[in-house]
């Protein structure tokens, strides 16, 4: 297809935006299988709790460590070329992470269905960058996040109803169809090349960026693992040094990957922390709620796959009136007000998510959830994309990604440490105050302690304690989600604080990206002329 030039709306605009919400919904999906079938992937291969937050957060590792790298990548060589490629390598990553003979394996194909996503997931919000301008932007990204989020909350449903009839591993062919039927669409309506930067990629900058996601979130999942202190952090170490390194190099780079100068800029560096803050918290509550759901309420795979669709019709439903609110209200008003609907989510998950928990405060909460992503959704990515130039859409994007993705992984393994950490620790008091701690084993006890899956286990072989041990492991895991949405409830009270003090008012917004965008057109006419 030959090139077109950006403007208002692209030729046969609902088809180009059809094809960039499916492959976007790729991503989403593949980001949203996992949880349901963690349980099921735990008892088969006898996982430990921070096994399972590797592979629940491998996904968005691999996606957050390559998405600025893979950004630049498209800004410069082609955004469809991105989108192709993403889409193809899906395609395998799905099928070895179904057929995984081990954790290892499947830790790895979730990591490189990461890497495909961050190839394909950033470029659809670049092209909308670049192909929709105005209001037409505003709507078109409203749409994509919608949708996004709405096909991510289905995920669970869909991967509950195959594991009624399947095993785990079926959770992870979801995507492959739609996948080829995305990739069929991107190749035949997508436009080539669109607005792309002929500047070289910093791909030192790259690697290390690659290098300081990678450390962080691994550095944060080993924390709480006895035996693993060392580890974590030397991986922490790591990842600060490679936070320095990154920064020196984009200062000094003469292409910088990440132009710090525009980061810099307000409506765009707390528009990102606002979204990291969004996306973290929404999916680490859903990370510790599908658990909670079947290991303490004892939903099916169903049930509890089907108990976040309040989330996706809320979310489905409000994310447009959200793109009206930013129009009139502006972004930091919006962005208040999806902060709020999380927070009284997550306060209903605190006080109410308990043992005896009836389904419509399950459904409460995530309806609270579901309306503040909506919400909250579309003003942080259109803060990001309309505070930068057009030659600088990968990098938005990507950033866009990174709120979604990095704040996932950082957030949802923050809340998976202290998940992991609660449960350990409520165990091992359960078991010294239970006056039999000098019959159990070394081995049992750290079998017991390591996981509900773990714990089930053992009740397995100790029929006879069966009842004692799953009702201690539903109290622990109690124990450590309540550390968890605690910390949760604290990370978006920060957030919010943050928006209210240092985002601007909608007068203001408008009068800085208007001057954003003169600085932009002066710095394009003197590289045109040097």
């Amino acid at each position: 297809m030959t090139s077109v030039a950006a403007g208002t709306r692209p030729t046969r605009a609902p088809l180009v935006l059809t094809a960039l919400i499916l492959v976007a919904a790729v991503a989403n999906l593949n980001l949203a299988v996992a949880n349901v079938a963690l349980p099921d992937i735990g008892k088969a291969f006898d996982a430990s709790q921070t096994q399972l937050n590797l592979i629940a957060v491998g996904y968005s590792v691999g996606l957050a460590g390559s998405v600025l790298y893979l950004g630049a990548l498209g800004d410069r060589y082609g955004r469809k070329m991105m989108l192709v490629l993403g889409m193809v390598l899906s395609v395998p990553a799905s099928v070895i992470a179904a057929f995984a003979p081990s954790v290892e394996v499947l830790i790895l194909a979730r990591l490189l269905g990461g890497v495909a996503a961050g190839m394909a997931f950033p470029t659809t919000l670049a092209l909308i960058t670049a192909l929709w301008s105005g209001p037409g932007r505003t709507r078109a990204i409203a749409l994509w996040s919608a949708i996004g989020g709405g096909i991510s909350s289905l995920g669970p449903l869909v991967s509950g109803a195959l594991l009624k009839s399947f095993e785990w591993g079926a959770v992870f062919l979801v995507t492959v169809p739609l996948a080829l039927i995305a990739l069929g669409f991107a190749a035949y309506f997508v436009p080539s090349h669109v607005n792309e930067s002929t500047d070289p990629v910093d791909h030192l900058g790259g690697i290390v960026s690659v290098i300081l996601v990678a450390a962080l979130v691994l550095g944060i999942n080993f924390a709480p693992v006895a035996g693993m202190r060392t580890t974590a952090l030397s991986m922490l170490l790591v990842a600060l040094a490679a936070g320095v390194a990154f920064g020196i190099r984009q200062l000094r780079a003469k292409f910088p990957l990440f132009d710090l100068r525009v980061a810099r800029r307000r409506i765009f560096w707390v528009a990102a922390v606002a979204g990291i803050v969004v996306f973290g918290t929404l999916m680490g509550t859903l990370f510790i709620g599908q658990q909670f759901m079947q290991n303490v309420l004892g939903y099916s795979t169903l049930a509890a796959g089907s108990a976040g669709l309040p989330a996706a019709a809320v979310m489905v439903v409000v994310a447009p009136q959200s793109a009206k609110l930013v129009e009139s209200h502006g972004a930091r008003f919006t962005l208040l007000l999806g902060y709020t609907a999380i927070v009284l989510g997550l306060v209903v998950a605190l006080l109410l998510w308990k043992e005896d928990a009836q389904y419509w405060k399950i459904a409460l909460g995530y309806m609270f959830l579901g309306a503040g992503v909506g919400l909250a959704g579309t003003p942080a990515s259109h803060s990001l994309t309309g505070s930068v130039p057009v030659w600088r859409a990968g990098m938005a994007s990507g950033t866009a990604d990174l709120q979604r993705d990095l704040g996932g992984a950082i957030v949802q393994s923050v809340l998976g440490a202290l998940l992991t950490a609660g449960y350990a620790a409520s165990f091992a008091a359960a078991i010294a105050a239970s006056g039999d701690s000098g019959d159990i084993s070394d081995q049992t006890q750290a079998a017991l302690e390591k996981s509900f899956a773990g714990a089930e286990n053992v009740a397995e072989r100790y029929p006879q304690y069966a009842d004692a041990i799953t009702a201690a492991a539903r109290t622990a895991f109690l124990d450590g989600d309540t550390r968890a949405y605690a910390a949760a409830i604290a990370i978006v009270l920060v957030g919010a604080a943050l928006v209210f003090f240092a985002y601007p008012r909608r007068d203001q917004e408008r009068e800085l990206l208007e001057h954003y965008r003169e600085i932009d057109e002066a710095t394009e006419r003197a590289d045109r002329l040097s």
